[in-house]
């Protein structure tokens, strides 16, 4: 299965297994293994290198297994293929988000002028709500 043009993954590291899907489906539902629950053994995959790896595990969340698999499951068609399809489409989605590589924060300061600006406007603020109080006449 092809990623992008650098990355393709190996039909070994990745394992299907379908199970009876929940939802509407009438009596289909009670005997069709329909829903598709893919594998992808990321952490031993030879094809992903290690940033796109860190990534990807920090994109996958709770997808990501102790021993480093990904695994994704679909149960949103009633078709075994569409899902399976949908399982494949939603893997290879995310490991080209996760070859992605983020753009450094770089750390900006705000200027004296505008730390001066802000007090001085606070101030007059401050000034104006101060003479709002009752008026003593003398």
């Amino acid at each position: 299965m092809r990623i992008t043009p650098d990355i393709e993954i190996a039909d070994w590291e990745l394992t299907e297994q379908f199970v009876r899907s929940s939802g509407p489906g009438g009596q289909n539902v009670n005997k069709v293994n329909t829903a598709v629950e893919l594998r992808f053994e990321a952490e031993r995959s030879p094809n992903l290198p290690d940033p796109v790896k860190r990534r990807l595990r920090r994109l996958a969340g709770r997808r990501w297994t102790k021993d480093g698999a990904l695994i994704i499951q679909v149960s949103e068609e009633r078709s075994q293929a569409r899902n399976r399809d949908i399982a494949r489409e939603r893997l290879a989605d995310l490991i080209r988000r996760a070859t992605i590589v983020p753009k450094p924060r770089l750390k900006t300061r705000v200027s004296l002028s505008q730390k001066r600006k802000r007090l001085d406007a606070k101030k007059r603020r401050g000034e104006i709500k101060s003479a709002r109080g009752p008026v003593d006449e003398p």
